[in-house]
């Protein structure tokens, strides 16, 4: 081979993608002995430099497609394409001892459920060490300096007491936060991340896009699954949209976001939560709500419309001056909430906002009569949960129900979906065939198959998971329902039924919601009013229109700011562009 050859094919080498995938088909055994086809000739490109964003519903085929690209698609499952290349290995021909030497080396993967992948038995700090182990020569000593150091690039708090701890004692948030430091540790030239942002509050969601925008060097490339379309505008130069295992339309970001080709993705940017979509339905398609889905107050009755109009003013979950304060050994009190009030009418959405840590999810725990507060009272339907009789304990705890932020860690890993919703049903008083219909009444209320009754909580997706939380939520026909961050793992149109569900089901039973989010959008969209909290306090309370058009405080003006949306594009240029022309 001559030195012109030699150098024309390194030339080629260098400005190779980083991911190649040509007519990439991904197929899983089904029950009866066929196989299902999951990804169908699969075709992308991610450049050197370049983020791509795929978008698309849960079920589309994103994750198996990312998955796939580690060398991880799962068990039975048999893939096929033309070209398959990652950071310039060849992934089709790659043994799992292989993979091993490029997964965190060259290849780094966030992926989409942080409690289900960091490991329960270890601190977060060893998880974090563990690929700088194996591919780095770090001492002991710089190993701990550099997770440190990794904890506060991925912005936690604290990182030092936050290494030290296991994940089940941190939030969602500062999970996924924990899961990002661990992919980076390395410095791996490709980065694939499912769902990065999901569970994190805007302030925090910005500084990640902004940490893995900036790890996109002109060697490095970013493969960025999500449903958030503003985090999408944000910081992809393309965007892929995927529908049924297909890519139905790819190109860049502005051409995708404000000019789609597809139906499909129109109907996915017309779904997008929004100041502008409050009180019109986000989803084509109706959801009414199913005879029986009722609260326990409405199934009771009320004498005549002035009763049911006094009854409607009436407070039926109140924070009274909640103050709480958790202590560790050798360590001073920590302050999590500090004189917390606000009231939740019936039939009304009080949206509650803050950081991941600002105690939002405490406050919701003492609401639910799960945890005590040093100060202060949670009040359901004007009675102190401390006041509440032992024998209507089970009675008021129907009437208030929770769907949380982690679905997974809710469920009992050995129960079908039908036996969840089982026994849920169970507990308000159903039996015999009524249990199956109303369970097969409930899935279709949450846009899920019957089939779904046979399947467990990790066979599911986590979109799949979270209707499967506000289905086994509803079966007791709550007055009040808790929702902890309740779409932030659907993706958009998922998302909009799912939020059109809520207000139907508001509308027509009158079950009030404390809607706890980190997505301004989606608060902007569900809530009556709202109350931001920052350490322990409630900074701005009051009508969530007005508090959101003019915010009086500093602190929710900045995280109004951070707030990530589709428009940001039209200010200017596109990264790209940008980056090309400099």
């Amino acid at each position: 081979m001559s030195a012109q050859s030699a150098s024309s094919g390194a030339d080629a080498a260098a400005s190779a993608p980083l991911i190649e995938i040509a007519n990439l088909s991904v197929s899983f055994p089904a029950p009866d002995g066929s196989r299902t086809q999951i990804l169908h000739g699969v075709s992308l490109e991610v450049g050197r430099g370049e983020v791509l964003a795929l978008v698309g519903e849960s079920g589309s085929g994103k994750s198996v497609t990312s998955r796939t690209i580690v060398g991880l698609p799962g068990a039975g499952a048999r893939v096929t394409a033309d070209r398959l290349r990652v950071a310039g290995h060849d992934a089709l021909g790659l043994t799992e001892r292989q993979w091993r030497g490029i997964r965190g080396a060259d290849v780094g993967f966030v992926l989409q459920d942080a409690l289900a992948s960091l490991d329960s038995l270890r601190r977060v700090g060893s998880e974090i060490a563990e690929p700088l182990k194996l591919h780095t020569r770090l001492t002991r000593r710089e190993r701990a300096d550099r997770v440190e150091e990794l904890l506060a690039l991925a912005g936690v708090p604290e990182p030092a007491l936050r290494a030290a701890q296991y994940p089940h004692e941190l939030s969602g948030g500062l999970r996924q936060r924990a899961l990002i430091a661990s992919a980076i540790a390395a410095g791996p030239r490709v980065l694939i991340a499912d769902e990065p942002t999901t569970a994190l509050d805007a302030t925090i969601a910005a500084q990640i896009l902004r940490l893995l925008r900036s790890l996109v060097s002109e060697e490095g490339a970013l493969l960025m699954v999500s449903h958030d379309l503003g985090a999408v505008a944000e910081i992809a130069d393309r965007i892929a949209v995927m529908n049924g295992g297909r890519i139905v339309e790819q190109g860049p970001a502005e051409q995708v976001l404000f000019d789609p080709q597809d139906d499909y993705t129109k109907r996915l940017l017309a779904a997008v939560p929004s100041a502008a979509s409050r009180g019109q339905r986000l989803s084509t398609d109706p959801a009414p709500v199913p005879a029986g889905i009722r609260t326990r107050t409405r199934s009771q009755g009320a004498a005549d419309s002035a009763a049911a109009d006094a009854d409607a003013a009436r407070p039926v979950l109140e924070a009274r001056s909640l103050s709480k304060r958790f202590r560790s050994p050798g360590r001073p009190p920590r302050t999590v909430l500090d004189d917390v009030s606000f009231v939740v009418a019936r039939g009304r959405t009080v949206g509650l906002v803050g950081e991941s840590g600002s105690g939002k999810t405490t406050a919701a725990r003492i609401l639910l009569g799960v945890e005590t507060a040093d100060e202060g009272e949670a009040l359901v339907d004007g009675t102190p949960w401390s006041r509440v009789p032992r024998a209507r304990v089970r009675e008021v705890r129907h009437s208030v129900q929770s769907v949380s932020q982690d679905p997974l860690a809710s469920f009992d890993p050995r129960y079908t979906v039908g036996k969840v919703l089982a026994e849920a049903l169970r507990e308000a008083g159903a039996g015999g065939s009524e249990v199956r219909r109303r369970s097969v009444e409930l899935l279709d209320l949450v846009r899920l198959p019957a089939a779904t009754l046979a399947r467990r909580p990790l066979e599911l997706s986590g979109g799949q998971r979270q209707r499967i939380a506000i289905a086994r939520a509803l079966a007791v026909e709550p007055d009040v329902i808790v929702a902890d961050e309740p779409v932030s793992a659907l993706d958009v149109s998922v998302q909009a039924r799912v939020l059109d569900l809520f207000a139907d089901i508001q509308r027509e039973a009158g079950v009030a919601y404390l809607f706890i989010s980190h997505d301004l959008g989606v608060i902007r969209h569900v809530a009556d009013e709202i109350v931001v909290l920052k350490d322990g306090r409630v900074v701005e309370a009051g009508d969530a229109p007005a508090v959101l058009a003019a915010p009086q405080h500093a602190y929710t003006q900045q995280l109004l700011a951070a707030v990530p949306e589709l428009g940001s594009r039209r200010a200017g240029q596109t990264r790209r562009t940008e980056r090309t022309s400099a």
